[in-house]
């Protein structure tokens, strides 16, 4: 959405103004809020999923935009953050009567941020954004439950194999073997086979030395033999 800022009157800007730097000070519990310096009628939180609820755990982005004609008019939320909730619309939008026909001028953007916090708390299925979510809540609460406690896995809390948006660990993620600098365990054959390669090495020279041996002994003997031959001659 394109800012209003150049929309409000300056004393609603101050107002604004005043309210958000209030809110980041002192924000309510379980609420974080990011304003922006360039334009101060778009505003960004993070709503913790309150305990209790298929939400606990999940940090769910959320943004409120200011219009032309607030406060006369109530500003309208949007989740950012994807969730299984019957007043929130697929695309995020948010169905409070806070935000609609009970909406007055003087409440102000706290009283909204919590009344928000609550619909986490108490949703309700009579003015559903999200059909399916609404009917399941009235028929079928642990289906209810269990689809919105997967989607609070997946998206608010990174789930298994996500991160939801959350910088990786430079130590997650394979890491290389212990013993990878191992020269004797790159190598190849394993320790135990090494003395056996060294035996089979001691023995083949043990064999070649027994070989000769046996030669020198056979030569030793004709020689023997040859100098009886000539005895008798």
């Amino acid at each position: 959405m394109n800012s209003n800022v150049e929309n409000l009157p300056p004393h609603v800007l101050r107002l604004v103004y005043k309210e958000v730097s209030a809110l980041a000070a002192d924000p309510p519990e379980g609420i974080k809020i990011y304003p922006s310096d360039e334009d101060i009628t778009e505003l960004h939180t993070a709503i913790e999923g309150p305990e209790g609820t298929p939400f606990a755990g999940g940090i769910f982005r959320m943004r409120l935009v200011l219009g032309k004609d607030f406060p006369a008019v109530p500003p309208k939320g949007y989740f950012l953050t994807k969730i299984f909730h019957p007043n929130v619309g697929h695309k995020g939008e948010i169905c409070v009567n806070v935000l609609k026909r009970d909406w007055k001028a003087e409440l102000g953007i706290r009283h909204v941020l919590l009344t928000i916090k609550c619909l986490l708390i108490h949703p309700n299925p009579e003015s559903a954004l999200n059909e399916e979510a609404g009917r399941l809540l009235l028929e079928d609460y642990a289906e209810y439950e269990s689809r919105a406690r997967l989607l609070t896995e997946i998206h608010a809390m990174g789930g298994p194999g996500g991160t939801s948006g959350a910088h990786q660990d430079p130590n997650d993620g394979p890491q290389p073997k212990k013993h990878a600098g191992d020269p004797m365990k790159r190598a190849g054959p394993s320790a135990a086979a090494v003395p056996a390669a060294l035996g089979n090495g001691a023995n083949g020279a043990s064999t070649t030395t027994s070989s000769s041996s046996s030669t020198n002994n056979v030569a030793g003997k004709k020689k023997a033999d040859k100098k009886r031959a000539l005895r008798r001659l």
